[in-house]
């Protein structure tokens, strides 16, 4: 963790994820609240802050680091790895426990169940409390299927043939040098993918897959990441670029990262300080990572149809992402913070061992008063059957911008067809069945036929039905619209 990240969560304030405790001379004075943090979506515990935000420090806080993280192991049940780092800040030493999210739930502090709630207790003023019978019975049922989870399936990857060592090694190298982590052995990728529970039995699980294969494209064509710059502020006729992004999770979230950066517009700012110009871009750096990372960790990845789209126009920034909302996070909660809950925990878990994402559960304030500082309108999230939009606005009154593209010919619309899609348009002849396809195209998943290439191609109107008014007919059978034979015969996807 660097001093920053401490500065931030001061600036921040108390919060679902966040606690401060100006007298912490004992491990029963954070042992609840650790317990509480792995029990619900992890958190921060700022030691040497009064309740003000003040900065009172902590003597003896060398010492007192390791008291406490060998006390964490002797009381917590079952065991868990709770970091306890010194920092500096304003010249006060601060001790910060950094509480991952619980992968073993129910945990105990000294044989007693606590949870995190979102509100403070009335009679108590605490928001770590004892859990009830029912939240109990709710972990022990939660911990029985959870290895249903999508990322914890087993991937039909080889670890031999399909695994990125590249990515492996950057992740350990991101994780040894930030401390967060301690592996049994940094040398053997196959002990590494097992402490970062991606792999058991020598098989690499579907998030392991997704973090780590060369290309998890292959079998999950759902990974795959679209990005397009529009000249107007419509999804219309026109656009500066489009591409297509595939390949472990991590690399194609910098390349997606990179890409709304050179093709955001800039505007121009003046610093008070020395009245020098500076060119930034439209929208914070900082808030377009914030949503990014969290559209990469949250996505519903076991939606075949789905994906991440990336829409830029002139006067907008969306954000697109498969799954809807966990239960219980609505938008208009949004203001006042809201409580992280992590869909993919395991793959947020290696996205924030890398340094992209940090566990205080706030990204979403933190985009929220990124974007208030810039003096941009407040961000908007909503969603729909399918997924989960963020849109960052433009100014009311948008400066004059500089956008980093290279002028081309306006091309005609193309569609975003997938590979999969423009396979299947490519044997597609006359009037053919379902089975007629599938023996073309050699696949034998009938599910994975129908999510990945038939249902797609239908919904972008480039495939119609013989009988649309009984699609379920024995007869049916599937024909090229005009749209589908003019993509078919341009063969850009």
């Amino acid at each position: 963790m660097k001093v920053d990240t401490v500065r931030e969560l001061l600036s921040l304030g108390e919060g679902q994820s966040v606690e401060f405790k100006s007298d912490c001379r004992e491990i029963g004075v954070i042992g609840p609240t650790v317990c509480g943090f792995l029990n619900t979506s992890g958190g921060y515990i700022v030691c040497g802050v009064d309740e003000k935000g003040g900065l009172t420090g902590i003597d003896r806080a060398a010492g007192l680091a390791k008291d406490f993280e060998a006390g964490l192991q002797r009381s917590l049940s079952p065991g868990a790895l709770v970091s306890v780092q010194v920092h500096e800040v304003w010249g006060k030493a601060l001790l910060v426990v950094e509480v991952p999210a619980g992968k073993d739930l129910p945990y105990a502090f000294e044989n007693v169940i606590y949870i995190r709630t979102g509100e403070a207790n009335i009679r108590t003023g605490q928001t770590t409390q004892k859990a009830d019978v029912e939240t109990i019975r709710d972990m022990v049922l939660r911990k029985q299927v959870e290895p249903e989870r999508w990322e914890r399936r087993f991937s039909s990857a080889d670890m031999n043939r399909d695994l990125n060592f590249n990515e492996v090694r950057s992740t350990v190298k991101a994780v040894v040098e930030s401390g967060r982590f301690p592996f049994r052995d940094s040398d053997n990728p196959i002990m590494i993918l097992e402490d970062l529970s991606v792999s058991k039995y020598g098989r690499l699980t579907n998030g392991g897959d997704v973090l780590f294969g060369a290309n998890p494209t292959i079998r999950y064509p759902q990974t795959r990441v679209r990005a397009a710059v529009f000249r107007t502020d419509k999804a219309g006729d026109t656009y500066h670029d489009m591409k297509s992004y595939e390949g472990p999770l991590v690399s194609v979230l910098e390349d997606v990262y990179a890409f709304i950066l050179r093709n955001t517009p800039t505007t121009s700012r003046f610093r008070t300080t020395d009245l020098k110009r500076q060119d930034e871009p439209l929208y914070p750096s900082n808030a377009i990572r914030e949503g990014l990372v969290n559209a990469f960790a949250h996505r519903d990845y076991s939606d075949f149809s789905g994906g991440i789209i990336i829409h830029i126009y002139p006067n907008r920034l969306e954000i697109w992402n498969s799954g809807r909302f966990p239960e219980g996070v609505i938008p208009s909660t949004f203001k006042a913070g809201t409580l992280s809950v992590l869909r993919n925990p395991d793959i947020a878990h290696v996205i924030y061992l890398r340094g992209y994402m940090e566990k205080v559960g706030r990204g979403i304030t933190l985009i929220q008063k990124a974007c208030a500082e810039y003096g941009l309108p407040p961000p908007q999230w909503s969603e729909d059957d399918r997924g989960v939009t963020l849109i960052f606005f433009a100014p009311e009154v948008t400066p004059e911008v500089t956008p980093e593209v290279t002028p081309e010919v306006t091309p005609e619309v193309t569609p975003e067809v997938t590979p999969e899609v423009l396979r299947m348009l490519s044997v597609l002849e006359g009037d053919l069945s379902r089975q007629d396809l599938q023996n073309l195209l050699d696949l034998k998943d009938r599910e994975h036929f129908r999510q990945a290439y038939l249902q797609p191609a239908l919904r972008e109107g480039l495939v119609e039905m013989t009988l649309p008014d009984k699609p379920r007919s024995s007869k049916q059978r599937y024909r090229l619209t005009g749209k589908g034979r003019s993509v078919r015969g341009g063969g850009r996807s």
